[in-house]
Formats: structure tokens, C-alpha cells, sequence
């Protein structure tokens, strides 16, 4: 008796077992892939990318150009199809759960910004101004099959610095292009990267700080705050 499978189409199931029964009936092990195909299968789910990469703590085996030198930039290569985490008691063999308390306090810790290029909660790239940044967490180092999230393995990044190396924003500059324009900055700068290479992130102002917080809040909330500040400082310059 032939077995069928649940359709990968089907919007009603989870983007991670939709992305897994399209590796496994649309790629098949020992196949190539790229993430252009794995998006235009399944465009409807947001970082489809990190879905797929949630499926290696499975035992799921896709490798990439860095694991094999035969792959281009964009290639994957499906090695081995893991737990069938479509099959019930499957569905979250591999995951890790992160309880809303530790999000709070990891997201509390970075001052609610992106560790990797401190970019907070609804501001616009730099690069590019039409897309704004939404913060998730990152592991620290690859967990294991069955492994747990704690505080300490857990880091917020925005949603593009959380995907692959080539997602990252720009182009990546080697350490002597970093070291040229540490050597252009004043003293007094200088002296501030030291400060924030020794603690490993950026410190903020008392205005970026609640900047960054301010940003948490729903629209209609910042709207009022900033009609809010303007009468203040309209009024007669005082801050009280």
C-alpha cells in the first residue's frame, strides 16, 4: 500500500513540515537546490530560509557551498532527509522552546536591538530604506537535536542578520578594511570602539535607549507619545 504524504501546498499546515515535504517529494535526497525555488514553492511564509535551517536539528543533512566545494554560492545539496516531522509525534522533534519570559529577557539585555548590527524594532536599513528591521532571537552556537534555549545561548538579531552569511547586510569587509577606518577615526572614537569591543556590544545614550523601547510600542502608542513630546517642547522649552 502506497503512502500519502500530506500536500506541501497546503497553508493550513507549518512552514517548517510544508518546507520539509517539499525537500523530501519535490528534491530528494542526494539533489540539488536553491532558495530561489524553495521561496517561489512556498512564497506565503516569511523567512521560509530559517524554516529549512530548523530542520537540521532533526536530522536533516543540507549542506552548502561551504560544505561542499562543488556547490555555487546559492546551491543546497539534500544529503539525508531526517525525521519525518510531518508524522504525528514528529512535528517538534528537533525544536527548541523558547518561553515568552526568557524572550522578554534576552530582548531586555540587547536593549531591544540587533546585537550584529544594532539596528532596533521598525527602523529603516541604511541600505535600504524601504525595508525596516524586525527583531527575533539567534543561538549563540548551533544547538543539537534536543537541546534546550536558555538565556545564555540566546542573542536578539534582526531578521536579516539571523539569516545565511550571504543574506547579511553588505558586503562583508576583511579585517584589515575594518582596521583602515578604525586608524581614520579620532581618539576619542577610538576609545569608544575599545569600550564597546571590551563588553562585546554598543553602548547606548540615554536617548537611544528609550528610542529603542519606544519603538516596542504598538503605532497608535508612538503617535500619542510624539504629539505627546511635541506640546511639550512647544510649550515654553521646559522639560517638566
Amino acid at each position: 500500500m502506497d503512502v500519502v504524504w500530506p500536500d506541501w501546498r497546503d497553508p493550513k499546515l507549518g512552514a517548517r513540515i510544508r518546507v520539509a515535504l517539499w525537500l523530501h517529494g519535490e528534491i530528494g535526497e542526494g539533489r540539488r537546490f536553491n532558495k530561489q525555488q524553495l521561496r517561489k514553492a512556498i512564497p506565503d511564509v516569511e523567512q521560509v530560509d530559517r524554516r529549512m535551517r530548523d530542520l537540521r536539528p532533526a536530522g536533516w543533512v543540507i549542506k552548502t557551498y561551504r560544505d561542499m566545494a562543488a556547490l555555487s554560492p546559492d546551491e543546497l545539496y539534500l544529503e539525508k532527509v531526517g525525521t519525518h516531522v510531518w508524522e504525528p509525534g514528529q512535528r517538534s522533534a528537533g525544536l527548541r522552546s523558547i518561553s515568552g519570559k526568557v524572550r522578554r529577557q534576552v530582548m531586555e539585555h540587547d536593549l531591544h536591538r540587533c546585537v550584529r548590527c544594532g539596528i532596533s524594532a521598525g527602523e529603516a536599513y541604511p541600505d535600504d530604506p524601504d525595508s525596516t528591521a524586525r527583531l527575533t532571537l539567534g543561538h549563540v552556537n548551533p544547538h543539537k537535536h534536543g537541546s534546550t534555549a536558555r538565556l545564555e545561548d540566546l542573542v536578539t538579531e534582526c531578521a536579516r542578520c539571523n539569516e545565511t552569511a550571504q543574506h547579511l547586510t553588505g558586503v562583508q569587509l576583511s579585517p584589515e578594511q575594518i582596521w583602515d577606518r578604525i586608524k581614520e577615526l579620532s581618539r576619542k572614537e577610538k576609545q569608544k570602539l575599545l569600550s564597546w569591543m571590551a563588553v562585546g556590544h554598543r553602548s547606548l545614550s540615554d536617548t537611544e535607549q528609550v528610542w529603542s523601547r519606544y519603538r516596542q510600542l504598538p503605532a497608535v502608542h508612538r503617535e500619542s507619545l510624539q504629539k505627546k513630546l511635541g506640546l511639550l517642547l512647544g510649550a515654553d522649552g521646559s522639560d517638566s
